[in-house]
C-alpha cells in the first residue's frame, strides 16, 4: 500500500509540473509589443486575410494560425495556403509594408499565396534578422532587388515558380550562410553568376526552367556540401566542367534539356554518393569513360537519352544493384548485351535502350527489368520467355516478332560488322516449288485486274472530290456557325444574357473556376504559356491545382462578339462526342473577359499530327505512316459527320477549310491506292 501511495504521489507531482510548465510557456508566447500587434493587424488588412485564420481580438502568438513567437515577439509568419477574403481577392498586391515593424522576424513563408508585384527594396534593408524567405508560387514579377544581399543571416531563399525577369543578381553570392537557393521556374536570362562558387554552405541549388545561357561556372565544383544540383531546362552550352566531380556529397544531379556539348568527363566518377544522374537531351557525344560508374554505387536513376554518345556501355552500369531506371535511348551506343544475371529477379526497374545500334541476342540481363524498350536496334534471334509480354521490340531483327526491320537492312548491318545475320531463323536461300510456275499467268491477270480496278476507283474519287469542293465553296459563302433553338435561360452573375434562341444548361458544362485559379494555372497568363491567337480567343496552356493539364481560352469581349462564348457554351451543353475536345469548365466572373477551360490534348493540332520533325540534321518533315493517316482521316470525318448529320439542328464548323477536306479525301484515296498496290505486290511474291 505504501508503494502505491508513493507512485500516486509522484504521478500527481509530475502532472502539476506539466501544467505549470505549459502555463508558463503560454505566458511566454503571448505577444508583448503593441507595435508588433498593430503591425500584424495592418498586415491582416493589407493582405485580406480571413478572421478564421487571424481573429482580430485573439492573441496572435497563442491563437493565430502560422504565427510563432519567441520572448514575446513575432519570430515566424507562415501564410502558405491561406485564402484571401472576397474583397481582398479582387485586388491582390504585394502589400507587406507592416513587416518593417517586426524587427525580430526570422521566417516569412507565403508560398502559394498570391502576391503579384515586385519585392520592395526595403526587404533587404529592414528585415535583417530574416533566416528563411519563402515566396515561391506567388506570381511575383520583375527583378530580384539587389538589397537582398544585406540578409546575411539568410539560410533558405525560395523564389521558384514566379515571373522574375532580368539577370540573377551576382550579389546573392554574398549570402554566405545560404543552405538552400531555389530560383527555378522563372524567366531569368543571362549567365549563372560566378559568385555562386562562394556559397560554401549550399546543400541545394536549383535554377532550372529559366532562360540562362553560357557555361557552368567552375566554382560550383567547390561547393563541397552540395547535395542537390539542378540546372536543367535552360540553354547552357560549352562542356561539363570536370570540377563537378569533386562534389562528393552530391546525390541528385540534373543537367538535362540544355545545349551542353563535348564528352562526359571521367571525373564525374568521383560522385560516389550520387543517386540520380540526369544528363539527357543535350548535344553531348563520344565514348562513356570506363570508370564513370563504380561499384559499390548508390545510383538509382541514370538518364543519358537524346545525345550523341557512341561506343559500348560500361559493363558496371548494368550491374549496379540499386538501379531503378536506365534510359540511354536516342544515342549511337553499340555492342551486345552482357550475359550476367546479377539481380536477375524482375523488379520495378525500367530499361530504355531504344534508337541505338545494339545487336546480337537477348540475354538474361533483361530479367531484372520489369519495363523494357529495345525498339530501334538490331537484336536478332528468338525472344526468350523472361522478356515481358509488354516489352517494346519493334524495328529489330528478331524472329517471330512483328514490325521488324527488312531483311536487307538487317543483313547489311551485320555484314558491315563482319558478322552473319541469322535470316530471321529461315534458310539463307529457298527455291520456289516446282508447281509454282503453273499459276504464274493467273496471278499476273489478278494483279493487272487489281491495278486497273484501283485506277478506275481513284478516278471516281477524284471526280467526287471536285464536286465536294464546289459544293463546300458555294455553301461556305452562305453558312456561318451553328445555331440552336429553345427558351432563354438565366446565366451566372457577371455575364450577359444569352442571345435570343440560345438555351444553356450550365449544370452540364463542367466546373466553375475562379479567376485566381486560372491565374495560378497559367502563371498570370504569361506569354510563355500562350499557344496561339485563336479566331474567338487566345489559347493558353495551364496546369490546375489538381495537376491536370488544360487549355484555357481567354475571350476578350471588347475584341470579339459578346455572344460568341455563349454560343460555344450552348454548343457544349447540347453536344457530346468522343471526337470533340471535352469542355471541363468555365469562368464568367469578369465583365469584359470570359474563360473556357478545355481538356489538354498533348498531340497538338491536325497539322502537327500529320507532320513531325525528325532527328536528322536536315530537320525535314517526316510523314506519318499511311495507316495512321487513314485513322486521322476517319476520326476527322466522324466528327464532321456527327456535327452535320446527327445534331439537331445541324451544326457547321465555321473554321474548317477546303484544304482540310482536300486532305481528308486525298488521304482516303492515297491510302486505298497504297492498299491495292501492297496486296498486288504480295500476290506477285507468293
Amino acid at each position: 500500500m505504501v508503494d502505491q501511495k508513493i507512485v500516486l504521489a509522484l504521478k500527481f507531482l509530475l502532472l502539476v509540473l506539466f501544467f505549470e510548465s505549459t502555463f508558463e510557456q503560454q505566458q511566454q508566447e503571448r505577444l508583448n509589443s503593441p507595435i508588433e500587434r498593430a503591425a500584424l493587424l495592418e498586415l491582416r488588412s493589407s493582405l485580406g486575410l480571413r478572421s478564421k485564420d487571424w481573429p482580430r481580438k485573439a492573441d496572435p502568438c497563442s491563437v493565430w494560425n502560422g504565427i510563432k513567437c519567441e520572448n514575446g515577439s513575432v519570430s515566424e509568419i507562415n501564410i502558405s495556403g491561406f485564402r484571401r477574403t472576397r474583397l481582398g481577392s479582387q485586388n491582390p498586391q504585394f502589400s507587406v509594408d507592416s513587416l518593417v515593424n517586426l524587427t525580430r522576424l526570422k521566417s516569412f513563408n507565403a508560398s502559394g499565396f498570391y502576391l503579384p508585384g515586385s519585392i520592395p527594396d526595403w526587404f533587404g534593408q529592414r528585415l535583417v534578422s530574416l533566416q528563411v524567405l519563402d515566396l515561391s508560387s506567388c506570381l511575383i514579377s520583375n527583378a530580384i532587388p539587389g538589397s537582398l544581399r544585406n540578409l546575411i543571416s539568410l539560410t533558405g531563399l525560395y523564389l521558384h515558380d514566379n515571373n522574375f525577369t532580368g539577370m540573377i543578381p551576382s550579389s546573392l553570392g554574398l549570402l554566405m550562410g545560404l543552405s538552400v537557393l531555389d530560383l527555378s521556374a522563372n524567366k531569368f536570362t543571362g549567365s549563372i553568376p560566378v559568385s555562386f562558387g562562394s556559397l560554401q554552405n549550399l546543400t541545394r541549388l536549383d535554377i532550372s526552367k529559366n532562360f540562362l545561357f553560357g557555361s557552368i561556372p567552375l566554382g560550383i565544383g567547390m561547393l563541397s556540401k552540395l547535395q542537390y544540383l539542378n540546372l536543367s531546362s535552360n540553354d547552357l552550352s560549352s562542356s561539363i566542367p570536370p570540377q563537378l566531380g569533386d562534389l562528393s556529397n552530391l546525390a541528385d544531379f540534373d543537367l538535362s534539356f540544355n545545349s551542353l556539348s563535348g564528352s562526359l568527363p571521367a571525373e564525374l566518377g568521383g560522385l560516389r554518393n550520387l543517386q540520380r544522374m540526369l544528363i539527357g537531351n543535350n548535344l553531348l557525344g563520344g565514348f562513356l569513360p570506363a570508370n564513370l560508374f563504380r561499384v559499390p554505387s548508390q545510383l538509382q536513376t541514370v538518364v543519358l537519352k537524346r545525345n550523341g554518345f557512341s561506343g559500348s556501355v560500361p559493363d558496371l552500369l548494368w550491374s549496379i544493384p540499386q538501379l531503378r531506371l536506365l534510359d540511354i535511348s536516342g544515342n549511337n551506343f553499340t555492342g551486345i548485351l552482357p550475359n550476367g544475371s546479377l539481380n536477375a529477379n524482375a523488379s520495378s526497374a525500367e530499361l530504355n535502350i531504344s534508337e541505338n545500334l545494339f545487336y546480337g541476342g537477348l540475354t538474361p540481363t533483361l530479367r531484372r527489368f520489369l519495363v523494357v524498350d529495345l525498339s530501334g536496334n538490331y537484336f536478332e534471334g528468338t525472344v526468350p520467355d523472361y522478356v515481358s509480354d509488354n516489352a517494346s521490340l519493334v524495328s529489330n531483327c528478331l524472329q517471330n516478332s512483328s514490325n521488324q526491320r527488312s531483311l536487307l537492312d538487317c543483313t547489311s548491318f551485320y555484314t558491315e560488322k563482319g558478322l552473319t545475320f541469322d535470316n530471321f531463323g529461315l534458310p539463307n536461300s529457298t527455291q520456289p516449288p516446282a508447281g509454282e510456275n503453273t499459276g504464274k499467268n493467273n496471278k499476273k491477270v489478278i494483279i493487272w485486274a487489281s491495278v486497273l480496278g484501283g485506277v478506275g476507283l481513284i478516278l471516281f474519287f477524284v471526280i467526287l472530290l471536285v464536286l465536294l469542293l464546289f459544293c463546300f465553296r458555294k455553301r461556305g459563302t452562305m453558312t456561318q456557325g451553328g445555331v440552336g433553338v429553345g427558351p432563354v435561360t438565366p446565366v451566372p452573375s457577371g455575364s450577359s444574357p444569352p442571345p435570343p434562341g440560345v438555351s444553356i444548361d450550365f449544370s452540364s458544362l463542367g466546373d466553375t473556376f475562379t479567376y485566381q485559379q486560372l491565374l495560378l494555372a497559367t502563371g498570370d497568363f504569361r506569354d510563355v504559356n500562350l499557344i496561339k491567337h485563336g479566331h474567338s480567343g487566345d489559347l493558353y496552356k495551364g496546369i490546375l491545382e489538381s495537376g491536370i493539364p488544360v487549355v484555357i481560352k481567354k475571350i476578350d469581349l471588347q475584341s470579339h462578339r459578346k455572344e460568341a462564348y455563349l454560343l460555344e457554351l450552348d454548343f457544349y451543353s447540347k453536344v457530346s462526342h468522343s471526337r470533340l475536345v471535352p469542355l471541363l469548365g468555365h469562368c464568367l466572373e469578369k465583365e469584359n473577359e470570359k474563360f473556357l477551360i478545355y481538356k489538354h490534348i498533348p498531340n497538338g493540332d491536325l497539322s502537327s499530327s500529320l507532320f513531325r520533325k525528325t532527328d536528322s540534321e536536315d530537320d525535314g518533315l517526316k510523314s506519318l505512316d499511311w495507316i495512321t493517316r487513314l485513322k486521322i482521316a476517319i476520326g476527322a470525318a466522324e466528327s464532321l459527320s456527327y456535327l452535320h448529320h446527327e445534331c439537331m439542328p445541324p451544326i457547321v464548323h465555321r473554321y474548317s477549310k477546303d484544304s482540310l477536306l482536300v486532305m481528308l479525301c486525298s488521304l482516303f484515296v492515297i491510302s486505298f491506292l497504297l492498299t491495292i498496290t501492297v496486296r498486288s505486290l504480295h500476290l506477285s511474291f507468293q
